[in-house]
């Protein structure tokens, strides 16, 4: 891929989409597509053909669409079912139509069976079902994996790479409570007890189910491998994560020691938990030598600052 190639990345402003921005440019591609969701509106399909004949991108970045917590899932379904499938059908029939060299969809792990061996390989994919509390979005996600698989089979490249990221977390994530995933909405949490003098913090669960976090920045490493290398005899999908995880207990810990927050917490065991484990096998991506580099420690430090500096100074600041 020529540093000058035009590459599209959808969804810019948010947590890999930002972090795509940032690896591309400090790899010298300066050729950058973007728009902010009030410029395009992707899920207008005539849009998203205006936008395509206009700039006319040879490599696009799918980091778009609808994503949330087990709140947000329980309340929105049918936005997330409607969301994402436009997106993707759009993004890629458009893809497909104007020759786009390479396209990566970035999939979930939510994907996954509720019940599933670990760690999860893709070829566990569709052999049970996923975990109720986010249904609709990993059936949305599993469509947009399987435009890409279709299409390769019918036009016979393998031009639409799907990657499937575990958890991800880092600079630009959404630390709402309510929509955030449970890495930056406890982080919140956590900042705000402490700035209160709050003496306990109640958690969704038992504090039992584990997960896996991989820091944007390594998706976004991993996705610029994808776009250059050779990928025509890697077998898709692929897992994207670090190959560690931790219990929902140890992470709020590890964030109240990081915020500083001396409180106790304390678990609402009435709350769903969500799947019991999600851990990745990424052997497969591994094996054709990519590997994740930022340590989890020190990216949880990174990210906690970023909040502090980004979203709580702008906050004292109205």
């Amino acid at each position: 891929m020529d540093t000058s190639a035009s590459i599209y990345i959808a969804g810019h402003t948010g947590l890999i989409g930002s972090a795509m921005v940032r690896k591309l440019r400090s790899t010298g591609y300066d050729n950058l597509v973007l728009a902010r969701h009030d410029e395009l509106e992707l899920t207008d399909n005539l849009a998203v053909e205006r936008f395509f004949a206009e700039h006319s991108p040879e490599y696009v970045v799918l980091a778009a669409g609808r994503v949330g917590g087990i709140v947000e899932n329980k309340i929105y379904p049918a936005d997330f079912v409607n969301i994402n499938l436009a997106i993707q059908l759009n993004v890629l029939r458009v893809a497909q139509r104007t020759g786009v060299k390479r396209l990566v969809l970035f999939a979930s792990s939510c994907m996954y069976p509720r019940e599933c061996p670990q760690p999860m390989a893709e070829t566990a994919l569709l052999s049970g079902h996923p975990e109720p509390t986010s249904m609709a979005y990993a059936i949305s996600k599993l469509a947009g994996l399987q435009m890409c698989m279709a299409y390769n089979q019918q036009y016979g490249s393998q031009r639409f790479i799907p990657a499937i990221p575990n958890s991800a977390f880092g600079p630009n994530d959404n630390f709402d409570p309510e929509s955030g995933h449970v890495l930056s909405a406890l982080i919140r949490r956590f900042h705000a007890a402490k700035k209160t003098g709050t003496p306990s913090v109640t958690l969704w669960g038992s504090g039992e189910p584990r997960r896996e976090f991989i820091h944007a920045d390594d998706i976004a490493d991993a996705t610029l491998f994808l776009l250059r290398e050779d990928v025509s005899n890697l077998e898709l999908p692929l897992n994207l994560g670090t190959g560690i995880d931790f219990s929902i207990r140890e992470l709020a810990e590890r964030i109240a020691e990081i915020v500083s927050y001396t409180g106790t917490i304390e678990w609402d065991r009435t709350k769903p938990d969500g799947a019991p484990r999600k851990l990745l096998d990424s052997s497969r991506i591994k094996n054709f030598g990519w590997q994740p580099r930022i340590d989890f420690d020190r990216g949880l430090r990174e990210t906690y600052q970023w909040y502090v500096e980004n979203i709580v100074s702008k906050q004292n600041r109205i």
